[in-house]
């Protein structure tokens, strides 16, 4: 499979260009970067920093910015790409800074319009399949990271509330999952073996289709990180800065591709149901020995 040159790389080609557009503005200005810093009363550094895309300017960054080199014409045009960027972008730290509920609820919001939905996880169970514990420990892992500890029980009903979508059976779910994702430690025996019960459950709806990627199968694509693609129109990757919000046609297609070799090395139905056997067995084997850890 060739490098897909589409998915971050665009992100900072974007951050790179709103920089440069900004550096010309400067220098068509005729200011040198410290007399646009003198005049805007920053730090020069910030000038700086801005200009080699170091730094995301804010929107009143860029509006100071042209009003100080006569540029007030460019203003909106530059807004509409910083918009967009950090729609593309979105560093969790910013966005986490509305709690982890709101986050969930923005998901809600763009799972109501989707009708066919792919996800490839091959660490994570995916958010629409997990139980209200398992999904206590993800966002508890978020709040050790980013320290934004208030809201998680309400980020666990939201996520509970964004499940429901399961019920329409006018959207079609397809999850492909890694042997790993059912075995990794990431949260209580107790908890897995409930998660692994769920998945099961789920996996019997009529419009949702489970394929589990076992250890012993070739991978024509290895699976370097999850995503989700939504109908035909955006591909969202989790970083672990940023959610990536990819949705161009080149970009979305791409990812498609990927999503349906990944399939092919999937099981499904009576083999799929026996990996998550062996699994249950193996997790439940841990239970009392590892629960320690927790």
């Amino acid at each position: 499979m060739p490098r897909n040159t589409s998915s971050s790389g665009d992100v900072n080609d974007a951050r790179n260009e709103l920089a440069g557009r900004l550096r010309e503005l400067r220098r068509a200005s005729g200011l040198t970067g410290q007399g646009l810093a003198v005049s805007l009363s920053w730090q020069p550094s910030k000038v700086s920093k801005i200009e080699h895309a170091k730094q995301t300017p804010s929107d009143d960054d860029i509006r100071a910015w042209c009003g100080a080199c006569d540029a007030e014409h460019e203003t909106e045009g530059l807004l509409a790409a910083l918009h967009t960027l950090e729609t593309r972008h979105a560093e969790w730290r910013r966005v986490l800074k509305g709690g982890l509920a709101s986050f969930q609820d923005k998901h809600a919001r763009s799972e109501e319009q989707a009708r066919l939905f792919r996800a490839f996880c091959p660490v994570y169970i995916p958010g629409l399949m997990q139980t209200p514990e398992y999904a206590r420990s993800r966002f508890i892992e978020s709040a050790r990271q980013f320290g934004n500890v208030q809201d998680i029980g309400a980020a666990v009903e939201a996520r509970m509330r964004r499940q429901e979508v399961l019920s329409d059976t006018s959207k079609k779910f397809r999850f492909i999952l890694t042997e790993a994702t059912l075995l990794y430690t990431l949260c209580p025996p107790g908890v897995m073996l409930g998660q692994i019960g769920r998945i099961i459950s789920l996996s019997m709806l009529p419009n949702v289709r489970l394929g589990i990627i076992p250890f012993e199968t070739f991978c024509a694509v290895a699976p370097q990180h999850g995503f989700w693609v939504q109908d035909k129109d955006l591909v969202t990757i989790e970083t672990f800065s940023a959610e990536l919000n990819l949705a161009q046609p080149p970009e979305v297609e791409f990812y498609t591709k990927v999503f349906e070799t990944l399939a092919v090395s999937a099981d499904y139905d009576r083999k799929a149901r026996a990996l998550l056997d062996r699994a249950l067995e193996t997790v439940a084997e841990r239970l009392g020995s590892d629960s320690e850890q927790f």
